[in-house]
């Protein structure tokens, strides 16, 4: 079966940087776009950035732009978020998904998290 597993998560200081990994098995991953979201306590769940299956083309939510990252690594079956200038407003769980069945707004497959916690 299809599984996303999420890592890289934890906490950090605001102005600081992390690394997310989605690495995929189950599926052909060359062959599906990738996506972020980012879900805070008691907040709906957030577009944060997509890629396509190349890497040749992405998107980001306003938050972020300029600050995130998506790539990916398709021999690694691996995407990536990189995360710069972290700001408290980042906290949240980080969700990947797989194959876009409205690019930005929802995926066929999702993995089951991980924290990012940003302290003042």
């Amino acid at each position: 079966q299809v599984q996303l597993v999420e890592s890289g998560g934890g906490l950090v200081q605001a102005g600081g940087s992390l690394r997310l990994s989605c690495t995929a098995s189950g599926l052909t991953f060359s062959a599906y776009s990738m996506a972020w979201f980012r879900q805070a306590p008691g907040k709906e769940r957030q577009f944060v950035a997509h890629i396509n299956t190349n890497g040749g083309i992405t998107y980001y939510g306003d938050s972020v732009k300029g600050r995130f990252t998506i790539s990916r690594d398709n021999a690694k079956n691996t995407a990536y978020l990189q995360m710069n200038s972290l700001t408290p407003e980042d906290t949240a769980g980080y969700y990947c998904a797989a194959n876009a069945v409205v690019p930005k707004v929802t995926y066929r497959y999702w993995g089951q998290g991980t924290q990012v916690t940003v302290s003042s």
